[in-house]
């Protein structure tokens, strides 16, 4: 008889699974284009991965030619590494982790895994998209005849967001409609709703990155009064995984019907503002954004998976005048940015 899978295991198949359907897809929806590039890799410290990255020759997307491909830049990354945390690391993370010990001196053993998801449409009527969902674990020393140690702290975390340069209504009620489905709790979905509206914020240029979805971090067992106490969500880890389950399971529903939703023909004018709206998605990207500083902190780190991230191409100018002319789309857009919306019904 098999014995019960392990939470390291349950992830890894999920994320495993969820990756090739999602690459999958991506490929069944534009037949023309040319595949996703899969590079599979191994972390000499421990673990593996699989990064599937589309992008086109450096001479496309000059134009707005209809034969162009429907993705202009896209990665589904997938990442099971492990090996010892350094005591820094530990202290830091005992702070919302109280189980962990810490000397000041030992390093403990780590489990890490999951997907990372961001795709740039080539039309500027596409909004970006960015999804992820992870595991850590933290264990105590391996005994002899061990092959892992007790469990001493473990969390998920993880969303999924949306980017327009053109903001579409209906685009966006059916964005946050189907994660609030997948969270199958109106309090859950609101809670998390509000924290991605923080998290994915511009400080310096105060609007949000785009217009939101869902958002958790550090949540387990333990972590889960403070982040609160009045909403019922899950507890257990495989209540908690399940609750992860659904939401990467619901990707391709949230994203798929805007990918497939005819449009308009582009002009420069559009595109132009397509690339400056990219500009602010670099920077909250590697201002902000806690995943990529960590990674590229990280030593022996993969840069290239790290910086799958960011689009192909971005703009910035001095002194803008798009986004400034009254009852422009570009104007309400930047006004839904200031001031996040309610989406879901």
């Amino acid at each position: 008889m098999s014995s019960t899978p392990t939470m390291r295991q349950k992830m890894e198949k999920f994320i495993d699974d969820l990756q090739n359907n999602i690459v999958t897809k991506l490929e069944e929806l534009d037949p023309n284009a040319p595949k996703f590039k899969r590079d599979s890799w191994l972390r000499a410290q421990g673990g593996r991965g699989l990064s599937c990255v589309f992008a086109c020759p450096p001479d496309a997307g000059q134009t707005t030619s209809a034969q162009q491909t429907v993705l202009e830049k896209a990665g589904v990354n997938v990442s099971v590494v492990h090996g010892m945390l350094p005591p820094a690391a530990i202290k830091e993370m005992r702070a919302d982790h109280s189980s962990i010990p810490y000397d000041g001196q030992t390093s403990l053993p780590f489990f890490a895994s999951g997907i990372s998801i961001v795709i740039h449409p080539r039309s500027p009527f596409l909004p970006t998209v960015h999804a992820n969902y992870r595991y850590f674990e933290i264990t105590e020393k391996v005994a002899e005849g061990e092959e892992t140690g007790k469990v001493v702290a473990w969390w998920f975390g993880g969303g999924s967001d949306l980017t327009p340069s053109y903001l579409d209504e209906d685009d966006a009620k059916h964005f946050h409609n189907t994660l609030k489905k997948a969270c199958d709790n109106e309090e859950v979905y609101r809670a998390f709703k509000k924290w991605c509206d923080e998290y994915f914020y511009i400080p310096h240029r105060q609007e949000t990155r785009g217009i939101g979805g869902i958002f958790f971090d550090d949540l387990s067992s333990e972590t889960h009064a403070r982040i609160s106490e009045d909403v019922v969500r899950p507890r257990t880890p495989d209540e908690i995984f399940e609750f992860v389950s659904r939401l990467g399971n619901a990707f391709i529903t949230s994203y798929e019907p805007i990918l497939q939703k005819p449009r308009n023909t582009p002009t420069d004018h559009h595109r132009r503002w397509q690339l400056l709206r990219r500009g602010r998605y670099v920077e909250f990207n590697l201002v902000y954004d806690r995943g990529t500083k960590f990674g590229l902190r990280t030593p022996s780190a993969r840069i290239e998976s790290i910086l799958m991230s960011l689009p192909e191409t971005a703009r910035w100018e001095y002194m803008s005048d798009l986004g400034t002319e009254e009852e422009s789309e570009e104007k309400y857009l930047l006004e839904v940015l200031k001031k996040p919306r309610e989406w879901a019904d």
